[in-house]
């Protein structure tokens, strides 16, 4: 189900800007997310979102973010994709995206961007100007192989038109890079995925790999996910019941020799493990006029 609201406000600040790359200012335009990943974290009670599959449009989105911007004596980057992808399908037709992007640009705000769409690349013209100041996108791939992604994100673009997206907006110089997470025990935590995805990065001109090996498991998320391992993969539901029982999160087997390969690969390929953000540019563009 779809429903359009007139939101009160549009953006969130931020308690700890540097948490998050570098985000001050939180944006989510639609409430719910149509991609149907079976790990997502934001079906928990916590979010307060009962069917996480209805979507809410926030259609006085781009009014609110024009006024709220002028009235914002700091500023900051404006982060969006932490709670509700901003290019599900939906996007296609109410744009809403596209159009906060372009108020973003037009108010020379930096912008951080996180999603699992090819989508994003419509809007490269508008991420191009942004960029004069500052923009990073962080592109979710939890695997490389496109089959397993259709079983665990069955209606997001698959892995493979993902790395697409990544060399295309890197060819054009936007800070792009991967957040790989989470990596789902007994499923995705195999040093041959790992490596995969990072020599795609590479060959793809991603800039960053962020990681979490592993997942939350708790209340409503819990529950769907553990009823898509019984129908997607019969057997493996044991497992996580008998390794993490009642725990709150779960870490990928073979965890610490995962995160070493992985700080190795990325090292081998010059890939950066860690969150870029604007304030770090600043700061880089501050030390190289001391040099």
């Amino acid at each position: 189900m779809i429903s359009e609201v007139n939101a009160k406000s549009i953006l969130i600040t931020c308690k700890n800007p540097s948490s998050w790359f570098g985000v001050k200012y939180g944006m989510n335009i639609y409430r719910g997310c149509q991609h149907g990943c079976i790990y997502c974290d934001s079906r928990s009670e916590c979010y307060q979102i009962d069917k996480f599959e209805d979507i809410i449009v926030k259609v006085n989105a781009v009014e609110l973010l024009k006024k709220e911007l002028s009235r914002k004596r700091v500023r900051g980057t404006i982060g969006t994709g932490a709670m509700s992808d901003p290019y599900i399908p939906l996007e296609k037709q109410y744009k809403l995206t596209q159009k906060s992007l372009q108020v973003i640009a037009d108010n020379r705000y930096p912008v951080h961007i996180t999603t699992k769409s090819n989508l994003i690349l419509r809007d490269i013209d508008i991420l191009e100007e942004i960029n004069n100041v500052y923009a990073s996108v962080a592109v979710t791939i939890t695997t490389a192989d496109d089959l397993l992604a259709e079983k665990i994100e069955p209606a997001a673009p698959i892995s493979s038109d993902r790395f697409k997206a990544i060399g295309i907006l890197s060819a054009v110089g936007i800070n792009v890079g991967i957040t790989m997470m989470p990596i789902l025990p007994f499923i995705e935590d195999s040093e041959k995925n790992i490596i995969e995805i990072i020599k795609k990065a590479n060959e793809y001109g991603a800039k960053f790999i962020y990681p979490y090996f592993g997942m939350t498991l708790r209340d409503r998320q819990k529950a769907y996910y553990y009823s898509k391992l019984d129908e997607l993969f019969p057997g493996v539901r044991n497992k996580y019941e008998k390794k993490f029982g009642s725990f709150y999160g779960c870490n990928a087997n073979n965890v610490n020799k995962l995160k070493n390969i992985f700080n190795e690969t990325c090292e081998k390929y010059g890939i950066s493990t860690k969150m870029p953000s604007y304030e770090k540019k600043i700061s880089d563009i501050q030390l190289s006029f001391l040099k």
